[in-house]
């Protein structure tokens, strides 16, 4: 083990390296998105300004069309919240991922199935979403009449947390981030054209975990995952892996040649969506958010916001508001801004304006009172 502790500043461009943040890259969005281990997709916007921060050149379409090539694919997965993948990560992970989806649900959801069992139920829903693409909307209207001694709202979570559904894309036209707020799904094994494998290869999910987000403990692979038990699956691991420490003295376990640049290596500012893993995969979080700052990334509703970066790490909020014509970036910074940050702010965001609202006739960019 290195005598030397990983510093934050370390750890910060480590992430960075691994999240391209330190500069866009060059690779395609299927290679990008397998090397973030995923991506958030609760919503269907964030996706795209998550590629486009990290890619240059990218395009919408780039994207619509690795859905409807059915290359990249939207699925419940890890903290049983939606992401996309590509398909070949889907059908290597999703095994890995089943204890912990079979888990979600406490004891009481159970009780509130009225003693219908959960294959039971997903056979139904097996069936209704073969049939055609359907919405869990739809699902839950099936299930108070198929089931009627089952709470219709949990048994269409037995449904999403054990049945393999992914989000079928809708017509680009219509749907220019892919996916409406009602998404209809199908069966995984139709839309890719072959059995999802269910084998439970944690060391795959591990090194792929790794791969985004290390140098990292296992608390912070099950921040990330929602799996639990993933010290034992580590400790299996440690031949294959480097060892580090942090200024606390934690273990952290590491892919042996994967980039931990220097601390001081020059960070751009950059905008990160909504619900990013950027910000929500360390059981610690302050290689890239100062704590007192968390509150202000995690609302009542468990929305997470968008942030931005100032010098590696988060800075502030921001927000995009449109009117007929016009579109707005207001940003809520932490703290005062330097006069440099916010001129790179300022150029970093009227880029990411023509991204987001091409058709706007004017692009604006407000900063904002402070929210700390």
């Amino acid at each position: 083990m290195p005598s030397k502790p990983l510093t934050q500043a370390d750890l910060n461009r480590a992430l960075l390296a691994r999240q391209m943040l330190l500069a866009r890259d060059t690779v395609s969005p299927v290679k990008a998105i397998e090397r973030l281990a995923g991506m958030q997709a609760q919503q269907g916007r964030p996706p795209f300004v998550g590629l486009w921060t990290r890619l240059e050149n990218f395009q919408r379409e780039d994207l619509l069309k690795l859905f409807h090539r059915r290359r990249v694919v939207r699925a419940t997965a890890m903290r049983a919240t939606i992401h996309l993948f590509t398909a070949r990560d889907y059908l290597a992970l999703r095994g890995a991922l089943q204890p912990m989806l079979g888990a979600v649900m406490p004891p009481k959801f159970i009780k509130e199935l009225g003693g219908e069992s959960i294959p039971k139920i997903c056979a139904t829903a097996r069936k209704f979403f073969g049939a055609a693409p359907q919405s869990f909307k739809d699902l839950r209207e099936l299930l108070k009449t198929k089931h009627p001694k089952a709470d219709h709202r949990v048994a269409a979570l037995a449904v999403r947390t054990n049945l393999p559904l992914l989000g079928v894309p809708g017509i680009p036209i219509k749907l220019p981030w892919g996916f409406s707020t009602n998404a209809t799904w199908t069966l995984a094994d139709e839309w890719l054209g072959q059995p999802v494998p269910m084998d439970v290869d944690t060391p795959a999910l591990i090194k792929k975990y790794l791969t985004a987000f290390g140098p990292a403990t296992p608390a912070d692979a099950q921040a990330w995952s929602g799996c639990k038990g993933l010290r034992a699956e580590f400790e299996k691991l440690r031949p294959k892996l480097k060892v580090f420490q942090n200024e606390k003295g934690q273990e952290l376990f590491d892919l042996p040649r994967a980039p931990r640049p220097p601390a001081n290596t020059p960070a751009p500012a950059r905008f990160i969506p909504e619900f990013d893993n950027l910000i929500l995969s360390h059981a610690d979080r302050t290689r890239i958010v100062d704590t007192e700052h968390r509150p202000a990334l995690i609302t009542k509703n468990l929305h997470v916001p968008a942030t931005f970066l100032v010098n590696g790490r988060v800075a502030g909020t921001w927000k995009i508001e449109c009117t007929k014509k016009s579109a707005t970036l207001n940003l809520h910074p932490f703290a005062p801004l330097p006069a440099n940050a916010k001129t790179e702010l300022k150029r970093e965001g009227e880029r990411l304006l023509h991204f987001v609202e091409p058709d706007a006739d004017t692009h604006k960019i407000q900063f904002n009172k402070y929210l700390a």
